[in-house]
């Protein structure tokens, strides 16, 4: 019915850190509450949890690209339910997989009692069952159910003259920049002054995240060990104003990357309560937008997810008209452009000619040279009919797509 849910004691909610290991035998406790029969609650409990787990388990550990196909794969090695072809052609794997994978499967339904419907599940229900230091949550995270607990921000006593200091330092960044006055004073008050000394690892790549981090004085280095390599290696540098730890926020992932001081430093922390409830809605809309439209620039394709959000991180917005000189040849160049929406053109004076050298459509980037080798405009960039444009300041071009400089180097040549 459509009604029903899929119950999973691995609901967005949970930790991933609760789901590495089987959970526990779990007892009807948690389903007292349900307008069901007792057999249903059984076999929740008893038959449909542990086979969730199992999945989530193995998902999270493999993390595939293909889902739907993996998940066929899986439950026919571990239940050996191959149907008799193996591999993933049994008549129930494919029934499986389409399902998945948002097909719909045209058969004849036979009426069913009264009994067998599951009914709407009421507000209060969580099934909870213990894992060790964390718990996972046996509800799904949709419905009118899944309210949110009334939450009580954390007040860390500040002056004046630091609370100032720390929203200067907010309102720059792409994380807290969208905030109202009244949440911006919230987060002020939650964040807690962090002092480090140099080489404290403050973050460690795997771990859970319950904190972010906001850089008020000092460098970090950030140090990521990619899959199959023994060491790890140094992918970016923080700096004042920057933000790190909230991609495990974001997307309750375990850390992306370990994150060690190089030098004294100064950090707010913030919370993940105060995180989840006032910043990520309005965060992770934003990077999530950005993200997707960034693979589809061929620059970006060959970045990982972690590498692309901060990009996306980074990025600010302009909007010109049609027939606006977004960019002079001979002018200084502090920013690198993408192009979101709409068209533009580049063009080179020769004399007294002016001369069309390169067009531009959405994916398409440009203003890279005047950053990379410390010179004036190239050309003159017009946009051609109204545009919306991703920008790049000079500091975060040279900290982010810094490895990236061949590759420009290269594309240097499209404009002769």
């Amino acid at each position: 019915p459509p009604q029903a849910e899929v119950l999973c004691s691995a609901a967005p909610h949970c930790k991933t850190a609760a789901l590495t290991a089987p959970a526990p035998a779990m007892t009807t406790t948690g389903v007292e509450g349900l307008q069901l029969t007792d057999d249903k609650k059984n076999y929740i409990v008893q038959t449909l949890n542990p086979v969730l787990d199992k999945i989530v388990a193995a998902a999270l550990a493999a993390r595939p690209s293909n889902t739907a196909e993996w998940i066929v794969e899986f439950l026919e090695k571990e239940y050996n339910m191959g149907g008799g072809g193996g591999g993933g052609g049994g008549e129930g794997g494919k029934a499986l997989l389409a399902a998945l994978a948002g097909e719909e499967e045209e058969e004849e339904e036979e009426e069913e009692d009264d009994d067998d419907d599951v009914d709407e599940l009421p507000e209060s229900f969580i099934m909870k069952a213990k894992t060790g230091p964390r718990q996972s949550v046996s509800a799904a995270a949709y419905g009118e159910w899944n309210q949110k607990k009334e939450f009580t921000p954390p007040v860390h006593e500040k002056d004046d003259a630091t609370k100032a200091k720390v929203r200067e330092l907010l309102a720059g960044s792409f994380m807290f920049s969208a905030l109202d006055e009244k949440d911006m004073s919230t987060v002020v008050d939650a964040t807690e002054p962090v002092k480090l000394g140099p080489k404290e690892r403050v973050i460690k790549q795997g771990d859970d995240g319950d904190f972010m981090f906001i850089i008020m004085d000092g460098q970090l280095d950030c140090y990521k060990k990619f899959a199959g390599e023994e060491e790890e290696k140094l992918v970016k540098t923080c700096e004042k104003g920057d933000c790190f730890g909230e991609l495990a926020l974001l997307y309750n992932c375990p850390r992306a990357a370990s994150v060690e001081s190089r030098e004294a430093c100064e950090l707010l922390k913030l919370d993940s309560e105060t995180f989840t409830n006032i910043v990520s809605d309005g965060a992770r809309k934003k990077r999530t937008l950005y993200e997707e439209f960034l693979k589809k620039v061929k620059l970006l394709s060959g970045m990982d997810s972690y590498e692309r959000a901060q990009v996306a991180d980074g990025l600010k917005v302009e909007t010109h008209a049609s027939g606006t000189t977004v960019v002079k040849e001979g002018d200084p160049g502090d920013k690198f452009y993408i192009v979101e929406e709409g068209t533009a053109k580049a063009t080179k004076v020769k004399g007294t000619d002016e001369k069309e050298v390169m067009q531009y459509q959405a994916g398409d980037y440009f203003g890279e040279l005047a950053l990379l080798r410390n010179e004036p405009r190239a050309a003159n960039v017009i946009a051609t009919s109204d545009c919306k444009l991703l920008t790049l300041d000079r500091k975060s071009f040279k900290r982010l797509l810094g490895p990236l400089d061949t590759i420009l180097q290269r594309a240097a040549s499209e404009y002769k």
